[in-house]
């Protein structure tokens, strides 16, 4: 197995081994989880040991900015900002369909002109499909840590919200709406699936493709032994019941988390494309 790191006498070879720890950010979120449990419990032989760091996808996406993880999950819309430094994994991220961000309101006839929309990080995929997406222009946006933008709706902090992963299932519980799903309009508009959080490995200390492997294999692992990771993942679940987590991996966590595929890489090139072109993200070189 090649190892994660290169020698620092020799930085060209990637084949010594090491006994420094690789570092992980990820999110806290059941798909996450699920995907890393047996790397960073040490259950793939051959693979070094994991330093895991949770984080939401805001945090992880401006870390990565600075470099500081070898491993970690950001935004695919953060993507332009960050492969200098950074390989696109073709496994262990969430792509899919049926799975978009929503746009939620108190009431069904919220308009977005002058309207504070709450989004979870402002190089999110979640807001650029919004800023994509929304012909109105909302007065102002505020950032905030997704746990907060339901209840802060719901409140009347904010008057929409935008949201991701298990929100698709516990939104009505707040008494919210959905305005908008835009992972119905991306599909509709594209015919692809959604692409929402990447897996990078920094290019200065890890091998891409022994990190893919490694990856592939921990998912793998899960899919087989889905008992396995389950105290994990419950306890890192941020209070979602069983079945919301169970629903939640579902969704997330398929086909194109194993391996994006020509679908998947097509989808990011479609997102990243139409988002230079509408000068929102800078330019970068298509994957396919």
């Amino acid at each position: 197995m090649v190892d994660s790191r290169r020698d620092a006498q020799a930085p060209d070879d990637r084949s010594t081994l090491s006994v420094v720890a690789l570092s992980l950010a990820a999110s806290p979120c059941p798909n996450d989880t699920f995907v890393f449990h047996a790397l960073v419990h040490g259950l793939i032989p051959g693979t070094p040991p994991v330093d895991l760091t949770f984080a939401d996808v805001d945090v992880t996406n401006t870390a990565a900015e600075r470099g500081e993880f070898d491993l970690v999950k950001v935004s695919y819309a953060a993507l332009p900002w960050l492969l200098d430094d950074y390989d696109l994994l073709p496994t262990g991220g969430a792509l899919g369909r049926g799975c978009g961000p929503l746009v939620l309101a108190r009431d069904a006839g919220q308009r977005l002109t002058g309207a504070t929309v709450a989004v979870p990080g402002d190089r999110t995929t979640a807001y650029l499909l919004f800023r994509l997406w929304a012909a109105e222009t909302p007065a102002r946006i505020e950032v905030v840590p997704f746990h907060e933008i339901m209840p802060g709706v719901a409140a009347g902090r904010f008057d929409a919200g935008l949201v991701i992963h298990e929100a698709r299932f516990t939104y009505q519980r707040h008494g919210l709406v959905s305005l908008a799903d835009l992972g119905e309009w991306w599909e509709a508009d594209t015919g692809l699936p959604i692409p929402l959080g990447a897996i990078l490995a920094k290019k200065e200390t890890v091998d891409p493709a022994a990190a893919t492997e490694w990856i592939r294999t921990s998912v793998s692992m899960a899919w087989a032994n889905p008992d396995a990771s389950r105290d994990f993942i419950l306890a890192n679940a941020q209070e979602m019941e069983p079945e919301v987590v169970q629903r939640h991996i579902d969704l997330y966590v398929n086909e194109y988390t194993l391996d994006l595929g020509r679908d998947g890489l097509a989808a990011v090139d479609a997102l990243l494309q139409r988002s230079a072109a509408a000068g929102l993200t800078p330019q970068v070189k298509p994957f396919i």
